[in-house]
């Protein structure tokens, strides 16, 4: 669908995005339960600051939120040349396009992908560079690969960031002029609009995620990391990919649906039992989670300011999972040390937890894949019945399901029953 173009229709589209995000800003939370910290009143009357200005009296979390992927989502190669990964002086059949037409580069750990500028909207060129393999790739969302694909044009050229990419990769992102208050996943993302802090320090001027219940907590985090849909699409004849109107401390089910899924089959998000098999599903998987039904939040394990573990980890690979489950503990696992456990040797792979519990079956690009978040053990029988990847024979390629099966039917603490 296009926009109108004359003055009447200009106007009339003006009025309807006014009134959507009019009666967004009015679907404010509820009261606080007890224990939690008030969310200031309105965000409408407040003003964005940036995260420099934060700096001042924040100055150690902010120089580590400055070398986060967060806060490198989106660079302008203009201001930092040492953003574009690839070198664009090699000759590839794929790249179409010059270093003077990139305006904005997004991506820098698994993928990056290149925006041009036409008229006041971005546009994504149609190929992305794979920092695993090092090489090129297409870039096109293809028809059946994502749900608004079929409600825009088959060209990148026709297809506009701002509808599908920006709202998580900025601050406040202003439907109606396509500006930001920031590029990147700033402190006001999390915290909301800073002005008010700035003038005058205190708890009650801004939001801090940890005070705020475990339930909107999340929701900060898995309003851009998940896959799903805004409830009233579409926004002035464009279908967004975000959830529009939504800002930390409201409630995310007022913006957005999670994809849905039927149990039993596969989609273009998840496998049949449920988990995800694409990349941005995190917020699905966890959801589905004990750890989500326990109150765990996203940063019960993450630290977003910035810390030296991958993935922003509060603690290594090895060690996260072990602050709250140890052996024998309340929280399991239920056996005296975790080799029992794991049944693999001490400090190999197949004893950190995350192998079996978060094993990397969620695709980003071509064959790189990222951890599931749902943290249930697959067992290769799911692999028979459904199709979906088991952590035991990713890791041993050269072994069948049928091993894998009985192999875990015969651990005396594993009931037979759920290796079937």
């Amino acid at each position: 669908m296009q926009m109108p173009t004359n003055r009447l229709g200009l106007a009339i589209a003006s009025l309807f995005i006014a009134s959507t995000l009019s009666a967004q800003q009015q679907r404010l939370p509820a009261a606080p339960a007890p224990g939690q910290a008030p969310i200031p009143a309105t965000f409408a009357a407040q003003r964005y600051v940036g995260s420099a200005r934060c700096q001042s009296c924040h100055a150690d979390v902010y120089q580590r939120w400055q070398r986060t992927p967060m806060a490198n989502v989106v660079r302008d190669p203009r201001q930092r040349p040492d953003a574009i990964i690839p070198d664009l002086t090699k000759s590839d059949p794929l790249l179409t396009f010059s270093r003077d037409q990139i305006e904005l580069v997004y991506g820098s750990l698994w993928k990056q992908r290149y925006f041009t500028r036409i008229g006041n909207d971005y546009y994504p060129q149609p190929a992305q560079w794979d920092v695993t393999n090092k090489l090129w790739r297409p870039y096109f969302v293809a028809n059946g690969t994502d749900w608004w694909s079929t409600l825009y044009p088959p060209s990148n050229f026709q297809r506009p960031t701002s509808a599908l990419c920006d709202g998580c990769h900025s601050v406040n992102f202003d439907i109606t002029t396509n500006t930001v208050a920031e590029w990147n996943v700033g402190c006001e993302s999390c915290h909301g609009p800073g002005g008010a802090h700035v003038a005058a320090p205190s708890r009650a001027n801004i939001v801090n995620p940890a005070r705020i219940g475990n339930v909107r907590a999340n929701d900060t985090c898995i309003s851009c990391h998940s896959q799903g849909q805004p409830l009233s699409n579409p926004i002035a004849g464009k279908y967004y990919d975000w959830p529009v109107g939504y800002h930390v401390g409201l409630e995310l089910q007022n913006y957005w649906k999670l994809e849905e899924h039927k149990l039993g089959e596969t989609s273009f998000t998840h496998f049949p039992d449920g988990t995800g098999h694409k990349n941005r599903m995190q917020g699905n998987d966890f959801i589905q989670s004990v750890m989500y039904r326990h109150g765990v939040t996203c940063f019960s394990c993450h630290d977003v300011h910035g810390t030296d573990n991958p993935a922003q980890l509060r603690a290594p690979v090895g060690a996260i999972c072990q602050t709250c489950h140890q052996p024998g503990g309340p929280n399991g696992p239920r056996a005296a040390t975790l080799e029992a456990h794991t049944h693999h040797a001490a400090n190999s792979p197949g004893s950190q937890c995350v192998s079996c519990h978060m094993p990397k079956i969620e695709v980003t690009i071509a064959d790189v894949n990222v951890a599931s978040h749902t943290f249930a053990f697959i067992y290769p029988a799911m692999t028979d019945q459904y199709k979906i990847p088991n952590p035991c024979t990713s890791c041993h390629t050269d072994k069948t399901t049928t091993w894998a099966t009985e192999t875990i039917r015969q651990w005396p603490e594993r009931s037979p029953w759920r290796a079937q």
